[in-house]
């Protein structure tokens, strides 16, 4: 199996922590590893380091590197571009397909938190093994709903439609859903058949690269193209030109949706999608208590989230709030409306105070 990590997202939501230079994944924002690192580290207990390669935007090589000494070189793979998720994915899979045999392709996020690590070992086995009976399925990884939470992403599947053989928890997918309403998040809570989408994936190389073929036509011929440019001398040139041009679509939207053999697992994995400053404090600490990072002296508040830098925060009578010091701003939200932080980072690109980004 390899494992694919893909670390070249930006964070506006966890602002003025996460910046431009050096977004959430490169961050200690849940113990004194990075969230790159935290992902590596449950993953060793399953995977060598030889399996596991990084893809991330070019400009990040090096902060992968430093993190991941022990992770070669070549297992770095740097974005020439920005783009979606399914042209990491390609890439991925063109180096993948060019250096042996089918594996099975497992995709993590760079900046998710996962409390129980056995667990999700345990998916993983019962993953591999699904796939060697059904090579031709694309499995997604889900999670039970805790709340109507509408900064995450849905998947619909069918209760009754058990996909594959030899298994008993693959689900046919019907339906990915993206973030949500208030309204729209609540009837997916109530209801039985949605799970939260934790961009977890697994299929075979080969599946892959076919379902390209079937659903991404042009993205495929670019596929190729970089694929029998790897290992020469030609593949930075190449790489550099077909990236860029590759479609700007997700893989859920893309493929997945589309494909009648897309399946679902749900695992128990005390998971959260670290996408906000409010995420972050309900993943880590219940309602009635306060997250702190750094020094804090607070008298008759609740439910605070307070990450500091070198001043000492003193808060007085609060409830609800999202406090964050750095070294050249700070950020006082309202818990419930920290999805909001990337609209001040939009208005900081807008107004040209780049030194902020």
């Amino acid at each position: 199996m390899k494992f694919l990590i893909m670390a070249g997202g930006k964070g506006t939501r966890l602002w003025p922590v996460s910046r431009k230079n050096k977004p959430k994944q490169f961050q200690k924002l849940i113990s004194d590893q990075t969230m790159l690192q935290e992902t590596v580290s449950r993953l060793l207990s399953f995977a060598s380091f030889k399996d596991i390669y990084v893809a991330t935007n070019r400009s990040y090589a090096g902060e992968v590197k430093e993190e991941l000494p022990k992770l070669s070189a070549s297992n770095v793979i740097g974005e020439p571009a920005f783009r979606e998720r399914a042209s990491c994915i390609a890439l991925a899979s063109a180096i993948f397909s060019k250096e042996g045999e089918d594996e099975i392709m497992a995709i993590f996020p760079s900046d998710h938190y996962i409390k129980k690590e056995k667990e999700l070992i345990q998916v993983l086995k019962e993953a591999e093994k699904f796939l060697n009976d059904n090579p031709d399925h694309l499995i997604a990884v889900g999670v039970k709903p805790t709340g109507p939470e509408t900064g995450y992403g849905y998947i619909n599947y069918n209760t009754k439609n058990i996909a594959g053989k030899n298994n008993k928890k693959f689900y046919k997918v019907e339906k990915f859903i993206e973030k949500p309403d208030l309204k729209t998040a609540k009837k997916y809570y109530q209801e039985n058949n949605f799970l939260w989408n934790t961009s977890i994936y697994l299929w075979k190389t080969s599946a892959i690269i076919d379902r390209f073929k079937r659903f991404i036509p042009d993205s495929y011929e670019r596929l190729c193209r970089i694929k029998k440019a790897v290992g020469t001398s030609e593949f930075k040139e190449v790489l550099e030109k077909e990236y860029p041009l590759m479609d700007m679509i997700s893989v859920e939207y893309g493929i997945l949706e589309n494909d009648d053999k897309t399946v679902v697992v749900s695992a128990d994995l005390g998971w959260s999608d670290v996408g906000s400053w409010s995420v972050l404090k309900d993943s880590l600490i219940d309602q009635d208590s306060h997250f702190v990072k750094g020094e804090h002296l607070d008298v008759g508040s609740k439910n605070l989230l307070v990450y500091g830098s070198k001043k000492l925060i003193t808060t007085v009578g609060l409830k609800n709030l999202i406090i964050v010091d750095t070294d050249d701003a700070i950020l006082i939200c309202d818990k419930n409306n920290s999805q909001l932080v990337k609209t001040v980072v939009e208005k900081l690109e807008k107004d040209g105070k780049i030194k902020l980004l």
